[in-house]
């Protein structure tokens, strides 16, 4: 039983790593220079490294990381059905970051509950 959480575990810090540097690339290459673009995917990147590196400092801090991915993330959505162009990278990216705030939120359900 243990080995299943742990192997569900790594398979979700996986797809979530993943999901986050498809959505940074996404950003960091969409309209460049766009500042706003880059801020955005800069933004996911270092959210990402906090919530995984190996940092003494932020260990304490990764729940909270957590959640502040999940809002990140689901604010690009909302700015992005507000604003956004409707076009296939628009639309492959926003589905990208809806599968994200999911793995987000199953990672969290998992924590709690171990």
């Amino acid at each position: 039983m243990a080995s299943s959480r742990t192997s569900t575990g790594i398979a979700l810090q996986i797809g979530i790593i993943v999901l986050t540097l498809v959505t940074a690339f996404v950003h960091l290459s969409l309209n460049f220079p766009d500042p706003v673009f880059i801020l955005n995917g800069l933004g996911y990147l270092t959210l990402l490294a906090a919530m995984y590196l190996p940092i003494s400092l932020l260990v304490s801090y990764r729940r909270i990381v957590r959640w502040l991915l999940i809002g990140y993330t689901a604010l690009t959505v909302i700015l992005w059905v507000a604003i956004g162009l409707r076009n296939p990278t628009g639309y492959i990216t926003t589905i990208d970051e809806i599968f994200l705030i999911l793995l987000l939120l199953l990672e969290t359900r998992r924590s709690h509950s171990s």
